[in-house]
């Protein structure tokens, strides 16, 4: 017997259903309306990614143009330096690299040949804007024909321009020597001065030339500022300036008169030797523990090693008549 269901059973059996259908439903307004979604989006996104597309070679660019500098910021910093210090940790370190540069070149001396003071006051001279073995090259033959002040003084100017002509400028390395020779003559009887205000007065001399002579030729203590001193002065946190005379009284300040003859012959010595202006040899430098600027140049040991001059890496130093202990091979001679 069929028994037959009330309004409320009806109900009560529909709502079930509905929700069902609206479960079913609620999906398929989703997928149409994900579907218009995707109909419209494709446009939009392609007009973005078209913008976004323009400006990523932009954007390439300056990553390239980027990736030298962060490769060169991210070298590795040896043991041993702090990227802040104080002045007084500043000195400490300075002293250490002095310590390490006497043990390296416990040898380090002048590199010009000279065997008086006016040798040693006419070569330094020649030696601007070029090299001492170009120098000690060409005064053999200078020194040769003009052994004394009064003999330079009285040179013919052609004549003496051709003989220096090898350590170029050769026109205006003559009016001074020329100058500085009949200086010499007239005012200090033929002799050096042995101060550094007697000697600045000179023609062609300055302060540079004036310690050369000075720390060489007498024993007078000075700090001789050439382009490798500056450059390494600099690289080592110093000094910060470009001036020459701020760089001499920077590093004066740091250390003690006693050791500032032989100091310039470490910091020149190693300047040119290893730590050069354009590609320092920092994978075989022993500075390397102590120096703020380690990484500006080559790391890698091996390819340190072939940046190596002069005696360090196996060639003939600048001198043609080096002091006995200098452990490598003399320079040859001009045209040898």
């Amino acid at each position: 017997m069929t028994t037959k269901k009330t309004a409320a059973e009806k109900t009560t059996a529909e709502k079930p259903a509905k929700k069902a259908a609206a479960k079913t439903t609620t999906p398929a307004r989703k997928t149409a309306a994900s579907k218009t979604a995707a109909t419209k989006a494709p446009g939009t996104k392609t007009a973005a990614a078209k913008k976004a597309t323009a400006t990523k070679p932009t954007k390439t660019a300056k990553t390239a143009t980027k990736t030298p500098a962060a490769k060169k910021a991210s070298a590795p910093k040896p043991p041993g330096f702090a990227k802040r210090e104080s002045r007084a940790a500043m000195v400490e370190r300075a002293h250490a690299i002095n310590e390490v540069l006497a043990e390296t070149y416990p040898y380090a001396h002048p590199e010009l040949d000279f065997e008086d003071p006016f040798q040693l006051l006419v070569a330094t001279v020649l030696s601007a804007q070029t090299t001492d073995l170009r120098v000690n090259q060409t005064t053999p033959a200078l020194f040769a024909k003009y052994p004394t002040p009064e003999d330079m003084a009285a040179a013919v100017p052609e004549e003496l321009e051709e003989l220096i002509r090898p350590t170029g400028f050769f026109r205006a390395k003559a009016r001074s020597l020329l100058g500085l020779s009949a200086a010499l003559r007239d005012d200090f009887d033929g002799e050096v001065p042995a101060t550094v205000d007697a000697l600045v007065k000179l023609p062609g001399v300055g302060r540079k030339t004036a310690f050369v002579v000075l720390g060489n030729a007498f024993g007078v203590p000075g700090i001789t500022v050439d382009t490798h001193f500056g450059r390494l002065a600099r690289r080592w946190k110093w000094t910060t300036s470009e001036d020459p005379v701020k760089v001499e009284s920077d590093v004066a300040a740091i250390f003690e008169p006693s050791e500032w003859t032989m100091l310039s012959h470490r910091v020149i010595f190693h300047g040119r030797r290893m730590c050069h202006s354009r590609r320092p040899a920092c994978g075989a430098c022993p500075v390397a523990p102590l120096c703020p600027s380690y990484g500006e140049g080559e790391t890698d040991p091996e390819k340190a090693e072939k940046l190596l001059k002069y005696e360090k890496g196996g060639m003939p130093g600048q001198r043609l008549k080096p002091p006995a202990d200098f452990p490598g091979p003399p320079a040859p001679p001009l045209g040898g």
